[in-house]
Parts: structure tokens; C-alpha cells; sequence
């Protein structure tokens, strides 16, 4: 079974690697940022999206994988000591930049106090901010969060903050979407009221379950801009139900079975959103229906796996675990007809975690209709916009992010809009006007 929801939040970077951390300038003017992995090491970006695992072998060596490869491959980046604030990366030297970061204290929903972090260029000038939404990730993103050093050496402005639950934030971990978008609104209102005159745009970017929760923040709050990467602009049972039918199509199962699976999402749905209130009587029914066919054991999903290969018993006795207040019932459409706020989506084409093909029609009709949405989709890349490969087992190995993806969030918090080409990125939608 998956990790149970939440149960990164005490995840702490490991201690060793801590000191390195830091977005580094380049001789040739280029960065390279390191940033904590959740379990040991670290991981270095770029602004084309080359990124590689980065781990100290015996000798005291750093040893870099290409992508989430297990293959020592590519730039072999050294480091040097704590003290010394250095790289030597591809045979050139860096330093690290030395950013204006303020740590604060603001009030969330219900009163609950998190912990955040305003991170602006160097100078005075005025600057975009770009305020971070957390996907369903619970570790804490004043540790983990690479945006906070990368996007202000490129010249924005990150605002960051400990979700409900981790890294000193009160509260507990919860995916209450309109929780976390009050949250979100709050942090909004602080980014702002410390960044005072350098800030000339203020924004939300979210990612992932962070789809669904910045514009839901959006709609609180004004805001100049909203970025969403891979996530959804269905609901969450959507989200189950797209899952299973896409896996389906990979197996080749054809229409009937596909049929089939709907009706299965449809009962395993019900059960989730009322919180089994429905009761066992539809999940045992579907089960004694079709656990004898073939392509039963190919149904996984978000949740739609698990509840048709789980006990009853079971899954009563996990409930309280699997139960983090999820919004099961949100429907983002009537907050996405509402906002004016110039919106960019960006989406995987193949995407598993979150597939695309519903919210590529919704999100397209939406601009059709004047709402100001920009769509830019990356093709061959998974959740996450990166790149992968497909060994022969089927699965697949993240190689790296989509060049152009990390430019085109700049630009648009800069802007407002997109100009030129983002690698092999195409904007199948484009928003009528900006303001």
C-alpha cells in the first residue's frame, strides 16, 4: 500500500547535507540549486530542468545519478567544505548567493499559527512574489521547497511556508482543500505585508493537489497571477476514476470493460466521499460481480485498488488513518468561471497521477469562453512535467524536468504571459486578455 497520508510530515533533512544547501551562481552567470531530498542526500536543479541525485560515497566524494536513475551519469558537481560556500560544477566554479530571506508567523484558518519565509532577490527594486501552495506532500516546504532559492536568483520572489502540521506549524495535516486555500490566503496576505513596496506582483503557484487549492485561495483573496502545474481542474473522484480507466486503456482492455470499471468507481466513489457511511453492501457486490475476470486485477486507482483487494475489517481499521479530512465532494468549475485572475495551467501528457485529458477539454472550453486560462502542455512527461523512460517492465524512471517548464512559471509571474518557445511545450489555450 502507498504511504499513508501524512506520514512525511516529521521527514527533517539529513544533517551532513544540510550546510550545502543553497542556490550557487555560475562563472558563466547560470545557477545551480541544491536542495534536501526527503530521505538522504541531495538534489541538484538547473533552470533547463537537468537534475540529478547527489550522494557522498566512502571517500568523501559526491556522487550524482542522472535524474531519479540509479546511473552515474552526467555532471559530477563537488562541493566544498560547510564553511566554504562553494561548487565546482561541469568544470566551473560557483558561489552561493546570499538571499534577503525574513522568517515570520502568520494566522491560518481556525486561528492556527504557521511558520513562513519571504525569500527576494538581492537589491531593492520592486519584484514579483510568487507565494507556494503545497501539493499532498506533508514534509515540511521551509526545508524542502526548491523554489524558494532558485526562482529569486532568477529574479521572483518566493513567499513559503510550513503546512498545518509540519516543521513548527500548528495544527494538524489535513487535505480540507478549503482549509489549506484559507491557509493559502492568509500567507498571500502576509507575503505581501512584508515584501511592502519591492512587491510588484503578488501570486499563488500550486502543484499537484496545490491544483485545486490555489485557485480556491484565488478566489479569497486578490492576487495578480495564479500558477497551477499538473494538477486537476476535476474533483478528486474524477481523479480515481481517470486513474483506473487509463490504466485499463494501457492493458488494453477495450469499451466493456471500461463500462464495467466505471460502475466499480462509481460505487467505490460513493463509499469514500460519505466516508463508508454508504456502507460495505456496493463494494461487496462489485466484487462478487467481477472479481473472476481478468481484468479485475488490473483496476488500481487512487483509492478504487485498494478498497476492492482490502478486507472489510481492514479497512475499518484504517479509516481513521485514511481519513484526513480530503474535500471528496469539491468541484473546482464554478471557482474557475468565477476568477479573472490570469491563470497558467501546465499538464503532462501522459501524466498517471493526474490525467490530463479531462482537464485539457474543461481547461480549453473554459478560455473558449473569455475565462483567462493559458494552457501549456509538455508531451512525453509524467506528473511532475518531467521526462522519463519506460524500462521493460513497463514502469517508469523520471530523467528529469521538461526544459522551458521552470522558465515558463518565471515569465508568467514576471508577466502575466508567455513569449517565445518553452522547449517542446505548446500552449493548446490561450487567455483572451491579460490584466
Amino acid at each position: 500500500m502507498a504511504q499513508l497520508p501524512g506520514a512525511d510530515v516529521g521527514a527533517r533533512p539529513e544533517p551532513t547535507a544540510v550546510c550545502h544547501v543553497g542556490v550557487y551562481r555560475l562563472d558563466d552567470g547560470s545557477w545551480v540549486d541544491l536542495a534536501p531530498n526527503v530521505d538522504t542526500g541531495l538534489r541538484w536543479r538547473r533552470l533547463d530542468g537537468s537534475t540529478s541525485r547527489m550522494i557522498q560515497n566512502a571517500d568523501g566524494r559526491w556522487v550524482s545519478t542522472l535524474g531519479w536513475t540509479n546511473r552515474v551519469e552526467g555532471p559530477q558537481p563537488q562541493l566544498g567544505s560547510c564553511a566554504e560556500d562553494r561548487i565546482a560544477f561541469d568544470g566551473r566554479p560557483g558561489r552561493r548567493v546570499a538571499l534577503d530571506a525574513q522568517e515570520t508567523t502568520f494566522v491560518g484558518h481556525g486561528g492556527t499559527r504557521l511558520r513562513g519565509r519571504l525569500i527576494l532577490p538581492p537589491g531593492d527594486g520592486p519584484v514579483p512574489v510568487m507565494v507556494e501552495v503545497h501539493g499532498s506532500e506533508g514534509s515540511n516546504a521551509l526545508d524542502f521547497n526548491a523554489f524558494q532559492r532558485f526562482a529569486p536568483a532568477s529574479g521572483v520572489g518566493v513567499f513559503v511556508y510550513a503546512k498545518r502540521g509540519s516543521g513548527g506549524s500548528d495544527g494538524a495535516y489535513t487535505q480540507d482543500f478549503h482549509v489549506l486555500a484559507e491557509d493559502a490566503a492568509a500567507a498571500v496576505v502576509e507575503a505581501r505585508r512584508l515584501a511592502g513596496a519591492r512587491a510588484s506582483r503578488v501570486g499563488l503557484h500550486g502543484a499537484s493537489q496545490g491544483g485545486w487549492v490555489a485557485p480556491l485561495a484565488a478566489s479569497l483573496t486578490p492576487v495578480d497571477f495564479v500558477i497551477v502545474g499538473f494538477g486537476l481542474a476535476y474533483g478528486v473522484l474524477s481523479e480515481d476514476s481517470d486513474e483506473v480507466i487509463q490504466t485499463l486503456e494501457a492493458k488494453g482492455w477495450g469499451p466493456d470493460v471500461l463500462a464495467r470499471a466505471r460502475e466499480i468507481t462509481d460505487v467505490t466513489g460513493a463509499f469514500v466521499a460519505s466516508r463508508g457511511a454508504v456502507g460495505f453492501d456496493g463494494l461487496e457486490a462489485v466484487r462478487a460481480r467481477y472479481r473472476a475476470e481478468r481484468w479485475f486485477a488490473d483496476i488500481k486507482g487512487e483509492f478504487t485498488g485498494m478498497l476492492l483487494n482490502t478486507p472489510n475489517a481492514q479497512i475499518t481499521a484504517m479509516a481513521p488513518q485514511l481519513d484526513v479530512g480530503t474535500s471528496w465532494d469539491y468541484d473546482p468549475l464554478p471557482v474557475l468561471v468565477g476568477l479573472t485572475t490570469p491563470m497558467l495551467w501546465i499538464q503532462a501528457e501522459k501524466d498517471t497521477g493526474a490525467p490530463p485529458d479531462a482537464t485539457r477539454r474543461r481547461l480549453i472550453a473554459l478560455a473558449a469562453q473569455g475565462r483567462p486560462i493559458t494552457l501549456l502542455e509538455y508531451p512525453d512527461t509524467d506528473h511532475g512535467i518531467v521526462r522519463f523512460e519506460t524500462g521493460p517492465d513497463s514502469r517508469r524512471t523520471s530523467l528529469g524536468y521538461a526544459p522551458g517548464y521552470y522558465q515558463a512559471m518565471l515569465d508568467w509571474a514576471r508577466a502575466g504571459r508567455l513569449e517565445g518557445d518553452y522547449g517542446d511545450g505548446r500552449i493548446l489555450a490561450r487567455a483572451m486578455t491579460v490584466r
